[in-house]
Parts: C-alpha cells; structure tokens; sequence
C-alpha cells in the first residue's frame, strides 16, 4: 500500500481494464498479463481494473480476486493501480478494498451503490463509512446513466472534506456537472477530476480535469496518451489529427449491436482482432454476430493503420 500522503498523482490516461475470460468463463490470467503489458508499454499513467468496462457486475466475488492478484503481480506497482470495489454489498467492497491493500493497489474505486433508490444523505453516509474502513484512498464513481444513482455536487464536496477521499471519476457526460466539479477543485486542488466519455476527453482536459478513463486505451493506449498530452499543452494541429480517430472507433466499433452493451461487444472483438486477448463476454452479455464481427475487423485494421500514420 503507497501512503496516501506519497500517493502518484493520478491523472492522464488511466486505463478502464477490460477483464480477460475464457470461455468457461474463467477469468483468462494469461490474457490479463499480456493486456497489462500491451498496456504499460503504451505509456499509460494509471490503470484501473474492474469498472463498467471491466464487467464487473456480472463476475463473481472470487473472480474479482483472482483479477485484483494477478494484475498486481504483473504491475508490480510500475504505474498506480486503482481497483474498483463496487457492490451492493458493503461487505463484498470492504473484502476486495482489503484484498487490494494486501496486493499493492494505490486506491479503490466504488459505484454509487445501485437497485434501491438512495438519496444524498442515503449516499453521504454510505461513502463516508466506506472510506472509514478502508485503508486504501478512496475515489468516487458516478455513473447515472446505469446506477439510476446521481451524486449531486454538494454531496461530493461534503465527501471531498474525508481525508481518504482523494477525488471522482465522472461518467455522466454531463458538462454542467463538471464546471461543477472542477468548482470543488478550485478549492481543493489535491482532489482529483477523471471523466469517463473519452469522445470528451480533449474538452474536459482543457476545461481543467485531470484525466480520463477511456475505454479505447486498451486498443490503442498510445493514442489517448498523446490525446492527454496535446490537450495538456494546448496542441491544436495534433488534438485535431487524433480526435477523429477517436471519434471512429467510438462509431465503428462501439456502436454495433443495437444493444446497450455494443461498447462491450465491439471493444472485446476488437481487441481480440489485435492480437491482445480473447473477446468472451460474461453471462448474460452475449457474443455479437458474426456479420458485425466481421465489420469490425475490417474497421479496427483500418482504424490501426490510422493510428500508425500518426
């Protein structure tokens, strides 16, 4: 465990893991090393492992372990590791904050809590008793769109105050909401802002955030690196040559299917194009259909040779 007061800084590109199944669907630990690989040779600040992207709800408890210990072993604590802890369970999120101590995360992750409906206070105390029993930095997650659970500002600035609450990771998409947040950050410069929607990632940075959680890291990491760092340096010649790549990889190969988990399908079957693991989902999530499997390869290849021409 990394003393919170020695923490890295968690910013730029931190990575929303996809997690590595076979298609018993075991968790694949020989996938996992070689995403992690791919990965920190890619230049990544952070990685985080088991998010939306991760598929988190659908795997079981002893998976999860199994995930946070093998992905530990192959970091070896190179870049920071956040860990997503999220259950409805509060015991399930205290078990695998521990676990991720134990193996060398720098911080944990956790969801709003989702099914029952909860309001601020519901989710003031529930934050503020998590981050009291865990020993590791805590980081919020907002994601509305599939919790049904919305932290409103003044919630996060009331959080913002525990010493162990070190920042937030928004999903929304929502801009307002940002300003917002980045309000928090004025008077709290320690207290990190990461967003999720990586179509925003050049925006939000130049609005003040302090990185982004985008999924496309685990294709082409390299690319969402220097996507951070010209919108850090105000590079407008090279966010201008990479935010449309970005932005076709969101259409080519996350918006396939017709299904509300299309991200997962197209992101899963593209890495597998690339040679980095397999592409089986967890139950219920299914496998895309082969014609739009198809597409995708055509598209992903394309997408690379973009990408390579940078």
């Amino acid at each position: 465990m990394i003393p919170i007061n020695l923490l890295p800084k968690i910013e730029g590109i931190v990575v929303p893991t996809v997690t590595p199944l076979l298609e018993n669907g075991q968790l694949d630990v020989k996938g996992a090393e070689t995403l992690i690989r791919h990965l920190l040779r890619g230049g990544v600040h952070s990685l985080f492992i088991l998010g939306s992207t991760g598929e988190t709800p659908s795997l079981s408890v002893s998976l999860r372990k199994d995930l946070i210990k093998a992905v530990c072993r192959s970091t070896n604590q190179e870049k920071p590791l956040l860990v997503g802890i999220s259950d409805t369970c509060l015991d399930v999120s205290l078990e695998l904050a521990q676990v991720a101590q134990t193996e060398g995360a720098a911080a944990v992750v956790a969801l709003t809590p989702f099914f029952f409906h909860l309001d601020q206070e519901d989710l003031y105390q529930y934050y503020m008793h998590l981050a009291d029993q865990c020993a590791l930095p805590l980081i919020l997650y907002n994601f509305p769109h599939m919790t049904k659970c919305h932290l409103e500002v003044d919630t996060v600035r009331a959080l913002s105050k525990h010493p162990r609450i070190i920042g937030i990771k928004d999903s929304s998409g929502n801009g307002v909401y940002l300003e917002k947040l980045l309000e928090i950050k004025a008077e709290k410069p320690d207290f990190y802002i990461l967003t999720g929607p990586e179509e925003m990632l050049a925006q939000t940075v130049l609005a003040g955030a302090d990185g982004g959680v985008s999924g496309g890291a685990n294709l082409f990491p390299q690319l969402y690196v220097r996507l951070f760092e010209a919108a850090k340096a105000k590079d407008w010649k090279t966010m201008q040559q990479i935010q449309p790549i970005v932005l076709e990889i969101s259409k080519r190969i996350y918006g396939k299917g017709g299904k509300s988990y299309s991200y997962f399908q197209g992101l899963k079957v593209a890495m597998e194009k690339l040679g980095i693991c397999g592409s089986h989902l967890a139950s219920p999530l299914l496998r895309i259909q082969p014609a739009l499997e198809t597409d995708i390869q055509s598209a992903i290849l394309e997408i690379k040779e973009k990408v390579n021409q940078l």
